[in-house]
């Protein structure tokens, strides 16, 4: 296990290194100056010379990128071009909205997928299980800004129950906050409930073929007694992984149903660093993502281990 975990740190640490070379290399090839951005098109060329220098754009790039990094390492994410705030304010005001989001999808995600999931394979190639797959197809079909659009129009057009956008703000209180939650976290949780569903399923169905199943069914137990107590358990070690991978898709998603429902969270704020070219907040923002995604496949690698006895004897992984 020690093995294990060493080898998982390092394999951190390398793809945290190039995530972030290749993040300052994709940054350093776009078109545009953010002193001229920033200055407007009129500033004249002394002018922007000057604050190239203040911002230290005029330095080498492998100079800016190891003071960058060097910030970075200590815990200095920089100040934004376009709010003169540190970008650690900027994100640590956004992630009040976009964390809870995230982690309200992925319950959504979890609690609807691997019941069905579960549920169709129980009842395999029968009406639910058909039926229930069906609609797993046309969620993983339709992309999650669609489904954004559907739920406004119908909770917020037609009947009226939740806002089309915006965000109460908790100093509201909990429930109107929430209440403004609900329908970005539905369209993001069902096209990922979808795909989990359908990996729930299949695990399942090839769990229920093992040995030890049939065992447990010569032993006594009753189907639905030997699916719940062996084969679920056992199926969800490939559940987990997506699940982590699935973690990563919906901090992707807030960008695009945070603009949809006009909600200040992380995803807004990196959707208009992008737009005002202020590569301070980019670089770091997307940084920091790349990092959560990481640490996020490193825990889910832990709690597979923690399933798989077989990664902390060593054997694979």
């Amino acid at each position: 296990m020690t093995f294990f975990m060493f080898r998982r740190l390092t394999a951190l640490m390398v793809t945290l290194l190039v995530a972030s070379l290749l993040i300052f290399l994709l940054l350093e090839i776009l078109p545009g100056d953010p002193a001229a951005v920033i200055l407007g098109v009129g500033a004249q060329e002394d002018t922007l010379r000057a604050l190239r220098a203040e911002l230290g754009l005029d330095l080498p790039a492998p100079v800016r990128y190891l003071n960058w990094l060097g910030e970075v390492l200590q815990g200095n994410l920089g100040r934004s071009y376009t709010y003169d705030t540190p970008v650690q304010e900027l994100l640590l005001n956004r992630v009040e909205l976009s964390l809870p989001l995230a982690l309200l999808a992925i319950l959504l995600s979890t609690g609807i997928a691997i019941p069905l999931g579960v549920f169709a394979a129980s009842r395999h190639r029968k009406v639910a299980d058909t039926s229930i797959m069906g609609f797993a197809q046309l969620g993983v079909a339709v992309p999650n800004f669609w489904f954004a659009i559907l739920l406004i129009l119908l909770f917020s057009v037609k009947l009226g129950w939740f806002s089309a956008g915006g965000f109460a703000g908790w100093d509201a209180g909990w429930f109107p906050a929430f209440k403004s939650l609900v329908l970005p976290a539905v369209a993001l949780a069902l096209p990922q409930a979808a795909i989990l569903a359908r990996v729930t399923r299949s695990s399942v169905l090839e769990t229920v073929q093992e040995d030890y199943i049939r065992t447990a069914r010569a032993k006594g137990l009753s189907r639905s007694q030997a699916l719940w107590r062996h084969a679920v358990r056992n199926a969800l070690i490939p559940v987990v992984t997506i699940l982590g991978l699935q973690l990563s898709f919906l901090l992707a998603g807030t960008i695009i149903i945070e603009n949809v429902f006009y909600l200040p969270g992380v995803g807004r704020l990196l959707f208009q660093a992008i737009a005002q070219r202020d590569l301070m907040v980019v670089k770091n923002l997307v940084l920091v993502l790349a990092a959560t995604v990481v640490l996020i496949n490193f825990l889910v690698d832990l709690l597979y281990a923690v399933l798989d006895p077989r990664l902390r004897l060593g054997f694979h992984g």
